[in-house]
């Protein structure tokens, strides 16, 4: 077992000791998020109130959520993160690269826990996977890079013929955006792939798809991005619209009728926020907390978009399906 998998392992394993903690203080406990995205859009984060109250935690009891989402408006970012600090909260969490960027950049004293899907050590944000060091930890949702790589070589099963695929992104500028666009770039050389890239213009996804149609690809891998789990829903109708395979990274995107998705689980994910915002608010430094990372990874199809799209898939793909959705 290598380092990284004992480490996803054992944060799994300190939650059950930790039940009742906060009810149990007594005090009054002020968490603030800091997020690109819509509270509502994101079911998964819209419920960590659930294991947070499990632990002990009850909002507009002995909690307090201070929320900052910026509604795509990333610049915002920033000025939300210092918004926070000036609130004197007594944790951020911190919802994606930029987030996780501009909260590290406001604070050196206030703890962080930061859920996202880049490379934590690589884009700077904390020093190890075993020690994080300063203010922060992390809780990832790929044990390995983006996924970005993985998904297409996902997709490229499902499609065997496959010789060109779309990759949506949003217009970031974040390194989390860039590392997916590298690590896919390089996985599409491996598979000989022609990729055609599109990065969407604010929420302009009617033009976004049109220049994704007129490539003509076989099939779409949409960027891991907090701001896409907003917009799902158009991701799927316009998917279904131009009958453009696609997969995507969280299994509610499956549910909501996309074809497939290659991730964390997002409940599972989200009960190991809680977790980690426990044990910080319980006083652990957060730079001694093991950044998180999932034991395992989910491939979730749903059946029903796979004949609408006349998509016959892969037996040997089906049987290694976690979940299929009719």
């Amino acid at each position: 077992m290598d380092r990284r998998a004992f480490l996803a392992i054992a944060g799994t394993l300190m939650w059950t000791p930790m039940l009742g903690r906060g009810q149990a203080s007594g005090r009054l406990y002020r968490i603030g998020i800091l997020h690109p995205g819509t509270w509502s859009s994101d079911p998964a984060l819209a419920d960590f109130v659930t294991p947070l109250r499990e632990l002990g935690y009850t909002e507009g009891g002995n909690l307090v959520i201070e929320r900052r989402y910026v509604d795509g408006q990333l610049e915002r970012l920033p000025s939300m993160a210092q918004d926070l600090v000036k609130s004197r909260v007594d944790l951020i969490l911190a919802v994606g690269t930029l987030a996780s960027q501009a909260a590290k950049a406001a604070t050196t004293t206030i703890p962080i826990v930061m859920l996202g899907n880049g490379d934590p050590v690589a884009l700077g944000l904390v020093a190890s996977y075993a020690k994080p060091g300063g203010n922060a930890t992390a809780v990832v949702i790929s044990p390995q890079g983006s996924l970005g790589a993985k998904k297409l070589e996902m997709l490229r099963e499902a499609i065997p013929k496959a010789n060109r695929i779309a990759l949506l992104l949003p217009d970031d500028p974040g390194p989390g955006t860039a590392q997916q666009l590298q690590e896919i770039g390089q996985a599409a050389g491996s598979l000989n792939v022609e990729l055609s890239v599109v990065r969407m213009q604010g929420t302009h996804y009617a033009s976004a798809f049109a220049t994704i149609a007129a490539a003509k690809p076989a099939g779409l891998v949409v960027g891991a991005h907090p701001l896409f789990i907003r917009d799902r829903k158009i991701l799927i109708e316009m998917s279904a619209k131009y009958r453009l395979p696609a997969i995507y990274e969280w299994p509610l995107f499956v549910k909501a009728g996309g074809l497939m998705s290659y991730g964390a689980n997002d409940v599972e994910t989200y009960r190991e926020v809680a977790a980690y915002i426990d044990r910080v608010l319980d006083g652990a430094n957060p730079g001694d907390i093991a950044v998180w990372q999932p034991s395992k990874l989910y491939l979730v199809i749903n059946l029903g978009t796979a004949k609408a799209l006349g998509l016959k898939l892969p037996a040997s793909m089906l049987l290694r399906a976690d979940e299929t959705i009719n």
